[in-house]
């Protein structure tokens, strides 16, 4: 028996068969194998074909089965993990209207920024947990006000997995963590935040059927199933976000428990049990998979810019010529804790809400010519991205999400020891590396969705642990203050 899991992302859709009993990964295959092309026809603006999408998602799914060489009919569940904050419209035929307006489009800033105006910052925080911003409800406000023709014909607004999962089964529908993603949830009456869709001027019968995020969702209609290759009728049980789904693959469920990833932006995603906020918005606060009228789970994301793209441009511009990122990490391993005074702020690409929107760009300091050369270059990149890291978590800290374990793929950033090394010791948790993804999440979430594991301990009974690190206790001094010399530098 096998269960199937999806991952669409801006660049690529991925999946992964997973075997149901033993946890193995019988296939995984992504595509295009070149990125997905991101339409961008103004400053700021990022649009992809739902239709683009669909065609690699069968591309990749005829791959996985060939592959793995198994029956189509062993396939016991679909889940499905998506890009978050996306805005896909359909018609009454349920045909899409339009291109979406994917989460790195920045158009609706303005139309966020009025309603929370509007509405008042106490109302939208604690009802919201967070700003309108420019999240999918303020996506489609741009659009009712600049698109008149294409906001006429809407008959639902929904997620790109909502959207794929609807392709899938004929069934238009989404879940209360998904409308959380677009700042739609009411936390507070637990159903639709009635007054932001009354703020924007949205009639309410535009929100599609609202189904658990596990359990059954529909299933593959004989026509998607002849052309995806597949058996008619495998249930569909499983769809979240991709930054909440990451922390399932990574069995993170539970209040302290926390997420991470470092790839070409960084993400640390936190449980809490209260239906906490920032009162700065530096950090976005979602419904997790596992939330529920009854047990309150929320996801406190944080993002950090300049991760990977950081050591990607220290690569390109400072190390030797044909070293690659081992090379690299060989090379800063020779440096001491602190890299011997040098500070890298980090936020070449942006700093977005963590900084609440400053952009103070990426500088370097402490430089000495006599003392310094590339390899303390390359370690204060490293430790310039844990200390962005440490400097977010402590506003997650500072809403009761103590930070005791680390959970990450192993991956990216987290195949750098300086990296995790540092990040151990400023913060003090345990990191814990595993070889998963959000395919393989997506997959056992369909597991649990479809009741073949009895709970959650069951399905990620056979996750196994790849790397532990924990704090260097000679070396915890060395880097706080070489953590507090980095917090200066970003203050002026």
């Amino acid at each position: 028996m096998y269960l199937l899991g999806y991952d669409l992302g801006s660049s690529s859709v991925k999946a992964s068969l997973v075997n149901a009993e033993t946890g193995d990964v019988s296939a995984t295959d992504f595509f295009p194998e070149k990125e997905m092309e991101i339409k961008a026809l103004k400053t700021g603006w990022a649009e992809q074909s739902p239709d683009v999408w669909w065609e690699n998602l069968k591309q990749v799914t005829r791959s996985v089965v060939k592959e793995a060489n198994v029956n189509p009919a062993e396939i016991a569940a679909i889940g499905i993990s998506y890009q978050m904050h996306g805005l896909v419209l359909v018609d009454k035929d349920l045909n899409a209207i339009r291109d979406s307006i994917i989460w790195c489009d920045s158009r609706a800033v303005p139309y966020g920024e009025k309603a929370f105006s509007e509405i008042g910052s106490e109302k939208c925080l604690s009802h919201l947990l967070n700003s309108p911003g420019n999240f999918t409800l303020s996506k489609l406000a741009w659009v009712k006000e600049n698109e008149p023709e294409n906001y006429a014909r809407i008959r639902y607004y929904m997620l790109p997995g909502d959207y794929i999962a609807m392709r899938m089964t004929g069934r238009p529908a989404t879940t209360a963590s998904g409308l959380s993603e677009g700042i739609a949830w009411d936390f507070e009456k637990n159903a639709p935040a009635e007054f932001l869709y009354d703020c924007f001027g949205f009639d309410m019968n535009i929100i599609p059927e609202i189904l658990p995020t596990f359990g059954l969702q529909g299933r593959l209609t004989a026509g998607i199933a002849e052309e995806l290759g597949l058996a008619e009728g495998i249930p569909v049980t499983y769809r979240a976000g991709d930054q909440p789904n990451n922390a399932l693959s990574l069995n993170v469920l539970n209040p302290g428990e926390i997420a991470a990833t470092a790839g070409t932006s960084g993400v640390v995603y936190g449980v809490n049990e209260d239906a906490k906020y920032d009162p700065l918005s530096r950090v976005n606060s979602f419904a997790h998979v596992n939330h529920t009228a009854a047990q309150t789970r929320i996801g406190v994301l944080l993002c950090i810019n300049g991760t990977a793209i950081l050591n990607t441009w220290i690569k390109n511009n400072v190390a030797p010529e044909g070293a690659g990122y081992a090379d690299m990490n060989a090379l800063a391993g020779d440096v001491p804790v602190g890299s011997e005074g040098i500070s890298i702020i980090p936020f070449g690409n942006g700093a977005e809400r963590v900084l609440s929107n400053d952009e103070p760009d990426c500088s370097i300091h402490g430089i000495s010519f006599l003392r310094h050369g590339k390899a303390h270059l390359i370690r204060a990149a490293h430790e310039g991205i844990a200390f962005s890291f440490k400097y977010g978590m402590d506003i997650m800290n500072s809403m009761g999400i103590e930070t005791k374990t680390i959970r990450a793929g192993h991956a990216n950033l987290f195949l750098s020891p300086i990296f995790r090394q540092t990040l151990s010791n400023i913060t003090g948790a345990t990191i814990e590396l595993y070889n998963t993804d959000g395919s393989v999440g997506a997959a056992r979430g369909a597991g649990i969705g479809a009741g073949i594991y009895r709970n959650e301990k069951e399905a990620f009974s056979t996750l196994k642990k790849v790397i532990i690190v924990t704090p260097e206790k000679q070396n915890e001094r060395a880097s706080m203050e070489a953590y507090e010399k980095w917090h200066r530098a970003l203050g002026r």
